[in-house]
């Protein structure tokens, strides 16, 4: 019984860790740093090494970075960009790491699984920070970095403490995304369009070319004056 338990939990970090990295790696790290140091969580062997105080000070070093970032309109478009050559395979290697003591096999699935569902958490939020970054108001943008800062924590704490309410919680955010990334990259393209839109009905601003003299004109008119 004990082992299932085991099993149950180390799965729901595997897959908890890959979410939330997903959406802000370093917030994902520091958050299992600090719990693991301060043992409020003991954390799988794989994972440990996110207590070592150097990881820690780079976690949250990253994690400060971002908080700032991620803030500001258009600058936390470009940081999301960035980090999807980041965020996607630090989460494979976080849940490969998290499922160590069940296999390699176990581990191969998880860095596959895990950088899937990193994908779908990394994309739609990007795509949705597109989407409101449109608006002319800082605020959204604001309330949304907050808000994904605080379903990390929160989802990390729900894999670790209450591994099955984990499982449904990850299950019912899956066909969330599945429903809803396909409306926000909709959206995208619609405003793609928008841009080329106004972007043809610009006047062109250069100039009219300079007729060339034409030599027969030329002519006619000389005989013409003769």
């Amino acid at each position: 019984m004990e082992h299932t338990q085991g099993l149950v939990q180390i799965i729901a970090l595997t897959l908890g860790v890959s979410w939330a990295s997903g959406i802000n790696l370093y917030a994902a790290m520091l958050t299992l740093g600090l719990l693991g140091t301060t043992g409020h969580a003991q954390l799988p062997p794989g994972l440990e090494i996110l207590t070592h105080p150097l990881v820690l000070t780079a976690s949250g070093f990253m994690y400060a970075l971002e908080f700032f970032t991620d803030k500001i309109p258009g600058v936390d478009t470009g940081w999301d960009v960035m980090h999807s050559f980041i965020r996607i395979p630090a989460a494979a290697v976080l849940a490969a790491a998290a499922s160590m003591e069940i296999g390699p096999a176990a581990q191969v699935a998880a860095a596959i699984i895990g950088g899937g569902l990193a994908t779908g958490s990394h994309l739609t939020k990007a795509s949705s920070r597109i989407l409101i970054n449109t608006s002319p108001e800082p605020v959204t943008n604001s309330a949304a970095s907050l808000t994904e800062d605080a379903l990390v924590v929160a989802g990390l704490w729900t894999a670790l403490y209450h591994p099955w309410a984990s499982f449904i919680l990850l299950l019912l955010l899956a066909v969330a995304i599945i429903w809803l990334l396909p409306k926000l990259l909709r959206g995208l393209r619609a405003i793609w369009r928008r841009i080329r839109f106004w972007k043809k009905k610009e006047p062109s601003r250069t100039p009219d070319p300079i007729p060339l003299p034409d030599p027969q004109n030329e002519l006619e008119c000389r005989r013409r004056e003769k």
